[in-house]
């Protein structure tokens, strides 16, 4: 009767995890590829590139290069190393995360794949304006750093995954739509 009463929680928790651990799997074997004391993976080169580029589409002399000393891109802004662009920063870990989330309320599998693609997309581009704005902000605020790095943008990139959770759930589950099935 317990079992019962609990099974949706538990479904969705199962498929949470259980795709949260796929695709984490996944992308840690990716990663592994790599000599995390040396080399950069491929995604965080085309994110630090990327940003380059939208920096350059707003006249911003900018560049980015591989760290002589650690496993990341240095982003240079107007002749200054402003910051360094990590694994981390490529917004992979939160694409899981969103994934994983979408996955557990499910959906009608034509829908699901649209909104993964749409909304990794959605995602991935505010990651790369996230990382210019903040190259800018750094190098206009550098007294900012910890507020601007560790607050505002992380705020800004979860909080527009989370309204997407909230689109998913609303317009595309079986949660809210069940004769979507």
């Amino acid at each position: 009767m317990t079992f019962s009463k609990y099974r949706p929680f538990l479904a969705f928790l199962g498929r949470f995890f259980l795709v949260y651990l796929v695709l984490a799997g996944l992308y840690q074997f990716y990663l592994s590829r790599y000599d995390a004391s040396a080399q950069v993976d491929p995604i965080t080169v085309a994110v630090a590139d990327q940003s380059v580029w939208v920096l350059e589409l707003f006249g911003v002399d900018a560049a980015s290069e591989p760290h002589s000393s650690q496993p990341c891109m240095k982003l240079i802004y107007e002749g200054i190393f402003v910051a360094r662009i990590i694994e981390g920063c490529n917004a992979i870990s939160v694409m899981i995360l969103f994934a994983a989330f979408v996955v557990a309320f499910s959906g009608r599998m034509r829908d699901t794949l649209w909104f993964l693609l749409a909304g990794s997309a959605v995602i991935y581009i505010l990651n790369i304006v996230r990382i210019s704005s903040l190259a800018s902000a750094l190098y206009h605020f550098p007294e900012y750093e910890s507020a601007l790095h560790g607050v505002l943008f992380p705020f800004i990139i979860y909080s527009v995954t989370f309204v997407l959770w909230v689109i998913w759930v609303n317009r595309y589950s079986y949660v809210k739509n069940p004769a979507r099935k």
